[in-house]
């Protein structure tokens, strides 16, 4: 009766642990190709630069974060509206994979061609819902959409689903928009989304987010969403750039501990007098 030396069990389990080892860094290499896929579409699809608006000033930060080895579909956008005002979009796509990267340029790109149709905030977003209900798609995204008139400073905001925006004045005020807001876009049919209606004033700011700022493991919405309000109202009463503010309000997604990406825009005045 013949018998396995030792040395040929073990020239055997060496063997078959080259083989797991070898096929778990094909599965790593597969994985981490698929998040740099991602990652690059997320920034082909976000626009390169912003508009330039005397007396107003825009800022955007962008971080990528990793839910185990995926990343997500936040987006920012800025652009010149038909009418001369200025189109401002913050929104988060469901999902941590390559669809939802793609996905959110399809959305981002929706809102953009449907605003030369309608800019009314919540026309706009009611097309866009409608759009993508009608591409059969099973994602949805959270957005935010506002209309800036540079020459009066008033904002007109629509919400669906979104985390709300913060606010600060060069007086010292500071707060959470209360906009009612609507459904996210892609979930229901013939959606609504209400107008709420704004003014950025000389010295003020607007900040537009994805909760990736500021919800996660370590802060709750609430508790994130107060201490953006701090910054801004800091940030406005000392007359700080919008580009430092939206650097630190990006750093507060490192203290909530955030495990999906995170996207700040910032809106300021830079003191000029907006026409009545």
């Amino acid at each position: 009766m013949s018998r396995k030396r030792p040395t040929d069990d073990g020239d055997e389990l060496l063997a078959r642990l080259g083989s797991l080892t070898a096929q778990a860094r094909r599965l790593a290499e597969l994985q981490r190709s698929r998040v740099e896929l991602a990652i690059a579409l997320q920034r082909d699809m976000l626009p390169a630069d912003m508009p330039t608006v005397p007396g107003i000033h825009l800022a955007v930060r962008y971080s990528p974060a990793y839910s185990g080895l995926n990343v997500g579909g936040d987006w920012y956008d800025a652009f010149r509206l038909p009418d001369g005002c200025i189109g401002l979009s913050v929104g988060d796509v469901q999902g941590h994979t390559i669809d939802a990267a793609a996905f959110m340029g399809q959305v981002r790109v929706g809102l953009r061609a449907l605003a030369s149709v309608t800019s009314e905030p919540g026309e706009l977003l009611a097309r866009t819902n409608d759009l993508l209900l009608s591409l059969g798609a099973d994602l949805f995204a959270t957005c935010t959409f506002m209309r800036l008139n540079p020459s009066t400073g008033s904002l007109e905001s629509a919400r669906a689903g979104h985390v709300p925006c913060v606010w600060a004045t060069a007086d010292g005020k500071s707060g959470v928009s209360e906009d009612e807001g609507g459904p996210p876009l892609g979930v229901l049919e013939g959606a609504e989304y209400p107008v709420t209606r704004y003014r950025l004033t000389t010295g003020g700011v607007f900040v537009l987010l994805t909760d990736g700022v500021v919800e996660g493991p370590s802060m709750n919405v609430d508790e994130g969403l107060d201490q953006v309000v701090r910054l801004a109202g800091i940030a406005a009463v000392a007359g700080m750039e919008a580009t430092s503010l939206a650097a630190a309000v990006i750093k507060n997604a490192e203290r909530v501990g955030h495990e999906d990406d995170a996207a700040v825009m910032v809106v300021g005045h830079d003191g000029r007098d907006v026409q009545p």
